[in-house]
């Protein structure tokens, strides 16, 4: 809860402590204190800044007061955070409030005048000169790679009962978590779990287990997701174990299922077999259209639609809402708009490694013939590696026109985020050059996710190396 800062008099400065020494600000410039918040983590900052809070629906970067002014040593647990306004609110971390003064001291050594301004510039390159970038997802090169080419099918795929399924990507609407809790609707097939919330809309929750006729097992595990898919003119959850990849193959690789197999109501739910990993690997590819033919079961999801007006719309609830894929990096959550992202596939056994490759470079592996450097973003990003092995993935993006492979903890879900929950990169955190494009602050779910560009992950000589390597390398096994 906020604390209300003390009413301005003429000429009355804050007087704040700062491990040994007090410090006077222009209560003017003070919008309030609050208690220290929650903070996001945003990587390749300046060490002064602690990371970006949510200030009542504004993103407010929080700058550790200590570290303006070159002091050492920690802030105690009952730090306060003094918010002051520069355009839009800037947090600045401090011991303690000392006083509210004229400015002059009360007893031991006068507190000291602060030139804010002036520590900002110097410890922010960029303050008061960063001009906004627009949307990623409207720039040329990511817009156009936003659908599939004509011979390639964008899948997204999850597992089932130990088995591997996929809906193509343009039925999907959102991959998201599991919910706590489900209203059970009474007299309805086993099937249907029932009715779960997702930002104010109610959608229908169904068991693919169910539908697909496989072995009963329990949903709502932490690592459960829900696939939001598009069926017909409705959005309907559909209950999966867990969200695997997101692949772009050619439709060569997809083989219709054999006539013998179609026979079962479970089967012919299926649309195609997808061949990976040299024939190794299989995924059955569903079929929205033929999800639900049982009569009963459209019945039921046709009164789920019924209840709300704003429910199930396919269209989804504005068009400018934006895709992304949601990953985790060190504890925090990262996005990157869907029409920059190739792939999302499972970290090879082993990486074929480069004799004198930069650091940056963890090796390379072949997907489906194509040579493509993988790096680890945690160390980029100066995170430490928390992320469990058997979860991590890599996120394949597209930069000026070659491919690379970024190493990450886990991805979680696919969201659409409004346009109304995308807020700009505040200045002082868009140091490094642009890599957090802009921040999405979904303050229902209590969340904070840095969007990424994607043409700034690398910088040019970067790029140049990796280009080099594309074009010089045949492709490791696989």
């Amino acid at each position: 809860m906020a604390e209300p800062a003390p009413s301005a008099v003429a000429q009355s400065f804050l007087t704040v402590q700062v491990g040994d020494e007090r410090f006077a600000l222009p209560a003017s410039d003070i919008a309030e204190v609050i208690r220290f918040p929650a903070l996001t983590r945003v990587p390749l900052g300046p060490s002064s800044l602690l990371g970006v809070a949510n200030l009542r629906g504004a993103v407010m970067p929080v700058v550790s007061l200590h570290s303006l002014l070159g002091r050492a040593g920690d802030h105690p647990a009952n730090a306060r955070v003094v918010v002051v306004d520069r355009g839009s609110p800037v947090g600045l971390v401090i011991d303690r409030i000392a006083s509210l003064d004229s400015g002059k001291s009360t007893g031991g050594a006068p507190a000291q005048p602060i030139d804010l301004d002036g520590l900002l510039a110097k410890g922010f390159v960029g303050f008061g000169r960063r001009g906004q970038s627009g949307p990623i997802s409207q720039r040329p090169e990511v817009r156009a790679r936003t659908a599939a080419a004509p011979d390639e099918i964008a899948l997204v795929c999850f597992s089932v009962a130990g088995q591997d399924y996929a809906l193509s990507l343009a039925s999907v609407y959102e991959v998201v978590a599991q919910p706590e809790s489900v209203a059970v609707v009474p007299q309805t097939d086993a099937v249907m779990l029932g009715a779960m919330t997702m930002r104010s809309r109610l959608l229908p929750l169904v068991s693919l287990r169910g539908l697909l006729g496989l072995r009963e097992g329990k949903h709502g595990e932490s690592r459960s997701r829900v696939v939001v898919a598009r069926i017909g003119d409705a959005l309907v959850g559909l209950a999966v174990d867990g969200m695997k990849e997101i692949l772009r193959i050619p439709a060569s690789a997809i083989d219709p299922v054999p006539a013998l197999l179609t026979r079962s109501s479970a089967e012919a739910r299926i649309q195609g077999i997808c061949r990976l990993d040299g024939g190794q690997r299989l995924v059955s590819v569903l079929s929205t259209e033929n999800l639900f033919r049982d009569q009963a079961i459209i019945e039921q999801i046709a009164q789920q639609k019924g209840t709300g007006h704003e429910m199930n719309s396919a269209d989804g609830p504005s068009k400018g809402d934006e895709q992304f894929v949601v990953f985790q990096l060190g504890g925090d959550e990262y996005g990157l708009p869907i029409g920059a992202v190739e792939e999302v596939v499972r970290v090879p056994d082993t990486l074929t490694r480069l004799p004198k490759a930069p650091a940056f470079i963890e090796g390379v592996m072949n997907l489906r013939g194509r040579v493509v450097p993988v790096i680890d973003q945690r160390r980029r990003f100066r995170l430490d590696r928390n992320g469990e092995r058997r979860r991590e993935r890599i996120v394949v993006v597209s930069i000026d026109h070659m491919q690379a492979g970024f190493v990450v903890d886990t991805v979680s879900e696919i969201l659409n985020i409004s346009r109304d929950q995308l807020r700009p990169t505040p200045e002082l955190a868009a140091e490094g050059g642009q890599v957090i494009d802009r921040i999405a602050n979904i303050e229902i779910e209590g969340r904070m996710i840095l969007l990424l560009n994607p043409g700034e992950l690398l910088d040019r000589a970067e790029k140049d190396l990796l280009a080099g390597i594309g074009g010089h390398m045949e492709p490791p096994a696989s």
